[in-house]
């Protein structure tokens, strides 16, 4: 099982200049072609986080006759296809490639990809029921870095309902999870303040 993503040391999600450089890099290096079309799909992100979504499109069509029977190659296109699709407005075109990658996966035992896809399948839908749904699969299957993330969202969702005591409650769960690492200091801030503006609105209510 893979609890953890080895491509994720790669990201800054604040330089996606650097980013992508580093991805290139590594690309340049790499012969294994499964390898060289997870990391297409990593530079394919780069471009649907810029707008750029039909380069984002082109780079994953590059990507995906190299992933071959792959399995981690294939969660890895489906996630990102799904977050284009989410990322430029089509959130129901984007649901199915994140339950699909989720249950590959699952299967394949990669740990931190089910969580990313269980995480976005929870942010892709407005229903409640299923956003409680995804994330406690997340919660269950999915590697524990996801647990703040999962936690947090969800929560928010709640907020902009405006149930502020389940928002605090889940922002109070996405906090222990985020001092679970404690290197994560931004993460850990941003947690404190989810936390104090679901007090706020509490008392406001």
């Amino acid at each position: 099982m893979t609890p953890a993503d080895p491509l994720r040391p790669l990201w800054d999600f604040d330089d996606l200049d650097a980013t992508e450089r580093r991805f290139r890099e590594r690309l340049e290096r790499e012969e294994s072609e499964p390898a060289r079309a997870e990391l297409l799909t990593q530079l394919a992100r780069v471009h649907g986080l810029r707008d750029d979504f039909a380069t984002a499109e082109r780079v994953l069509d590059e990507a995906e006759p190299l992933a071959g029977g792959d399995a981690r190659a294939n969660v890895r296109l489906e996630l990102e296809r799904g977050r284009v699709f989410r990322s430029s407005g089509d959130p129901e075109a984007a649901f199915p490639l994140f339950i699909s990658a989720y249950e590959r996966a699952l299967e394949a035992g990669e740990l931190y990809l089910a969580g990313d896809a269980a995480h976005m399948c929870a942010i892709s839908v407005d229903d409640r029921k299923l956003q409680e749904e995804w994330t406690q699969r997340g919660l269950d299957h999915g590697a524990p870095h996801w647990a703040g993330p999962l936690y947090n969202n969800l929560g928010s969702a709640y907020y902009d309902d405006g149930d502020y005591e389940r928002a605090l409650q889940l922002y109070e769960l996405a906090l222990e999870a985020r001092l679970r690492d404690p290197d994560n200091a931004q993460a850990i801030e941003w947690a404190h303040e989810a936390i104090a503006d679901a007090k706020q609105a509490l008392a406001r209510a």
